[in-house]
């Protein structure tokens, strides 16, 4: 199949949007489709602001269905609700085109963390981003859970893996200490909620 993924979030970001996506990418084309990418590399952008490390496309919607068009895809994944996204969501929409779209992060609250808008606000545009596309692909069962009650009814479940040539099983080895361990890996940002994880 030809695979097209269209993709806000790129290089040289690291996240896990990033990282689940090369993945992805990595293991369809090893599977023998033909991946294409569409990502913020060569469009004119800015920073978002209040996350600077990401890269917003600016007006990109003449050149992602440019694109669109050229590869033809059999299948199109929509990963992210920015510039690039929102413009491939709008030919895909307006040519009939059949699509999915992920939901990697809590979106709203996440905004909400940065900005203080409402909730309600942001889940009425994701439902709108999200809407039309024949699978909403989440993380994980709260998540999908979160969607459904805010009133996505076309989630489905695209948990994530563990790459076995990175983490292996090693012997297990006791700690000489009286005290629990805590261990958090991740980005250092407002948005994961850190606090919650040491109870505070």
């Amino acid at each position: 199949m030809k695979i097209m993924i269209i993709t806000d979030a790129w290089d040289p970001q690291v996240n896990g949007v990033v990282r689940t996506l090369k993945q992805t990418s990595a293991e369809l084309t090893s599977m023998g489709h033909e991946v294409e990418m569409i990502t913020p590399n060569g469009f004119k952008s800015i920073p978002c602001p209040t996350y600077p490390d990401i890269a917003l496309s600016l007006f990109p919607g003449k050149e992602v269905a440019r694109r669109i068009k050229s590869f033809a895809p059999d299948a199109m994944h929509i990963a992210t609700e920015g510039p690039l996204g929102l413009s491939a969501r709008s030919y895909a929409v307006k040519n009939n085109l059949p699509f999915s779209t992920a939901y990697h992060t809590r979106f709203p609250e996440y905004v909400k963390a940065r900005t203080g808008i409402p909730l309600s606000i942001t889940y009425a545009f994701i439902r709108w981003f999200h809407g039309p596309s024949m699978a909403v692909m989440a993380p994980t069962i709260v998540v999908k859970d979160d969607l459904e009650k805010y009133g996505l009814n076309n989630v489905v479940l695209w948990s994530r893996g563990v790459d076995l040539d990175i983490f292996k099983m090693q012997e297990s080895k006791t700690l000489n200490t009286a005290h629990p361990i805590f261990l958090y890996v991740g980005r250092v940002a407002i948005e994961k909620n850190i606090n919650a994880f040491f109870g505070n």
